[in-house]
């Protein structure tokens, strides 16, 4: 029951994300009538930033509900195979499906919302751009999670505002959105969902570049942290 819940989760939180970053700028360019200016930027930019703490409000909430499959992923790799095979055959799916949802009710409802992130250069350069973004989210993403000093909402603040700007640093580039599911919800409704571009650059360069930060985080961190527990305990 307890997973079945987490798939739901899954795909109402995916739903939520990609709709929220469209209502957020319906509602300044739309709603609000301003256009681009450096004081709507701050605006947009806080925004955003308010949006991030809720959907991590929203993961406490629900136990662990995501809307980015590299977080499930990251996870999945922690734990046992049978989480593994849920986390890569269910969940994933799940955030997948949430997005693609998403997108095609914002497309029926908002025509003209636009279509999406876009890759701006060659496969290549966007697949080193979005591995790079990924690499620093996934090592800043790992550090928060160990038991630091620091309350929910000061980690949450760290991780949004690094969030954001690895996003900005990219999105003339790739778009900078670090999230496969999200992407895939965008391509598919426009059919270019199996190209070789969204693969690569979206889907492989990320996953990997997440495994390989977990590979180099848990070289670099758990040797000290198990030095300094055993030193702590020869010193008792």
């Amino acid at each position: 029951m307890g997973r079945a819940r987490l798939l739901v989760s899954d795909f109402l939180i995916s739903f939520m994300w990609v709709w929220s970053g469209v209502l957020i700028k319906l509602f300044i360019f739309r709603y609000l009538g301003l256009s681009h200016q450096p004081l709507v930027e701050v605006l947009r930019l806080t925004l955003s930033i308010i949006n991030m703490f809720f959907f991590a409000l929203l993961g406490n909430w629900t136990h662990g509900g995501a809307y980015n499959p590299l977080t499930v992923l990251a996870g999945a790799f922690s734990g046992d195979f049978s989480n593994f095979l849920f986390c890569v055959g269910a969940r994933i799916p799940a955030q997948v499906f949430g997005s693609i949802t998403g997108v095609r009710f914002i497309i029926a409802t908002i025509p003209e919302v636009g279509r999406g992130p876009r890759l701006s250069i060659g496969i290549h350069g966007g697949a080193w751009t979005e591995g790079l973004l990924t690499f620093a989210i996934v090592i800043i993403s790992l550090g928060l999670s160990l038991k630091l000093p620091g309350s929910f909402y000061r980690k949450t603040w760290i991780s949004s505002v690094s969030k954001l700007t690895l996003s900005i640093l990219g999105s003339d580039l790739t778009g900078g959105v670090m999230n496969p599911a999200s992407v895939m919800g965008w391509a598919y409704n426009r059919g270019d969902h199996i190209t070789k571009e969204h693969i690569l650059v979206y889907w492989l360069a990320p996953v990997k570049a997440t495994l390989l930060a977990m590979w180099i985080f848990k070289l670099l961190v758990k040797p000290a942290t198990q030095e300094k527990t055993s030193t702590k305990t020869k010193s008792d």
